[in-house]
């Protein structure tokens, strides 16, 4: 069975998931096209994450579309128990204007994992299962966006710890939800 850090990793794999769960539960469905312009997301970008979305059974096709105001996708029963965490995360990160950054595929999980006590590199890095260039990445970006701290710890040889800032700790609860 996987960990929660990487059930999260697998939700955040695609960066159009999460707002997409989050439109479909605002709206109780929505248009493909529909989708593609309040996200203002590419075409390509908003149909394989669908398709992903469908695969995993978050997500399903309306059988009854046809009539124009008809949604064309629907959530499952596992995406709506899913997505008002989803929305929660969005519309948080969307006040903090932090959608670039948090949507990426690894910033929720890396915020996550050293949210549950991870402190250093190798750790975040091991409990994500991410390359190091990865890793590295996302916590410059995270330290960036003021959702982690980073702090050079005096020893031999030096060493980085990282913990969540005010702000990282408040989308811990969300994600936490999110994984279980």
């Amino acid at each position: 069975m996987s960990s929660p850090a990487q059930r999260l990793a697998e939700l955040f794999h695609r960066r159009w998931a999460v707002p997409i769960l989050a439109e479909l539960h605002r709206d109780r469905g929505a248009k493909f096209v529909t989708l593609a312009y309040r996200l203002s997301a590419s075409q390509t970008a908003v149909r394989q994450t669908l398709d992903e979305l469908i695969q995993r059974g978050f997500v399903r096709r309306n059988s009854g579309y046809g009539h124009p105001l008809r949604p064309e996708y629907l959530l499952t029963s596992r995406g709506d128990r899913l997505a008002p965490e989803c929305t929660t995360l969005h519309d948080a990160l969307k006040r903090r204007e932090l959608c670039d950054i948090g949507f990426k595929k690894w910033s929720m999980p890396a915020l996550f994992v050293i949210g549950d006590g991870a402190r250093r590199f190798v750790d975040v890095g091991a409990a994500l299962d991410a390359s190091d260039r990865a890793v590295a990445l996302t916590l410059k970006d995270l330290n960036e966006a003021l959702l982690v701290r980073r702090a050079v710890v005096d020893s031999f040889p030096p060493s980085s710890a990282y913990s969540a800032t005010k702000a990282g700790e408040a989308l811990l609860p969300t994600l936490e939800r999110l994984c279980a």
